[in-house]
């Protein structure tokens, strides 16, 4: 197994044609993993606690407040891209078992020869597509995982089929009573997909918040919101500690606030579903 390198970075051909790379990250060290050019996933191979992104890191703080400090997890991931979330729960919670679901085979193979997991990581990775494969998953599973995060993404936009009410109650149905549910979702000015995909969600699992950089939330930008959604409430000592995580400036809605940022939103069915808005290109300028 080796790592990539900046003169000749190792790519593979997806099923779709797209082209998956891996490339030395500019900015932040490590590795980022792209599709067509649309950064997926940045991996630090020394320090697994590093989580570049925004919206990971303020993912990684919800995780860091499941069950106590350093406890394993039963975790399932849709759409893990470079494993990144594995690796950090693997690191900061041993023991922990993940289970993984990703499309493409080639870019399962890509990842696991050029940006190899540690080798005690409980992490099986299941290919298929995201939906389908997580309704038939064993039986044990169901109603025990402490932890299902959805990040499913063709290129730079969320499928139709995994952003609605049908498509949540399938992972609704994984989690324990008290687990948590994290779902990254991209939009635009005015956040219309993004209400719909809170309202969505809330309509499976009551108890939510939503963590996002703060004029993200207003709405005057294109950038990722967080949904932490469970059937048991959220604990709210958690609220000043998410803040405190940041990325800063960080913003977590909750209670009245949530109430008011759906209100007048559809629950997306799947009679009526679209994919999630296409980001201008200069979203990904370097």
């Amino acid at each position: 197994m080796a790592r990539a390198h900046l003169e000749h970075p190792p790519q593979a051909r997806l099923s779709d044609g797209a082209l998956a790379r891996i490339v030395p990250s500019r900015y932040a060290g490590g590795y980022e993993l792209e599709v067509d050019d649309t950064p997926q996933s940045h991996v630090d191979l020394d320090d697994p606690t590093h989580l570049h992104f925004e919206y990971v890191g303020r993912m990684a703080a919800v995780i860091d407040r499941l069950r106590m400090p350093g406890q394993p997890l039963t975790a399932v991931h849709l759409g893990a891209g470079a494993l990144t979330l594995p690796r950090y729960i693997a690191h900061t919670r041993p023991g922990s078992r993940q289970q993984v679901i990703e499309l493409e085979q080639a870019l399962v193979d890509l990842v696991r020869e050029h940006l190899p997991l540690r080798r005690d990581a409980r992490v099986r990775v299941r290919v298929g597509d995201a939906r389908a494969v997580a309704a038939r998953l064993p039986a044990g599973l169901r109603g025990q995982v402490d932890l299902v995060v959805s990040d499913v993404f063709a290129g730079a936009q969320a499928p139709a089929h995994v952003t609605t009410v049908e498509y949540y109650g399938i992972l609704a149905g994984l989690l324990a009573p008290d687990g948590v549910l994290l779902v990254n979702v991209t939009d635009g000015p005015g956040l219309v997909f993004a209400r719909r995909q809170v309202a969505t969600v809330r309509a499976v699992l009551p108890q939510a918040i939503v963590l996002a950089e703060a004029q993200m939330l207003k709405g005057r930008r294109f950038g990722n919101l967080v949904i932490a959604a469970s059937a048991s409430p959220l604990p709210v000592e958690w609220l000043p500690r998410l803040m405190a995580a940041g990325p800063h400036p960080a913003k977590v809605a909750q209670g009245d606030e949530l109430d008011a940022f759906v209100r007048g939103a559809a629950v997306v069915t799947d009679a009526f579903a679209a994919p999630s808005p296409k980001p201008s290109a200069s979203v990904f300028d370097r």
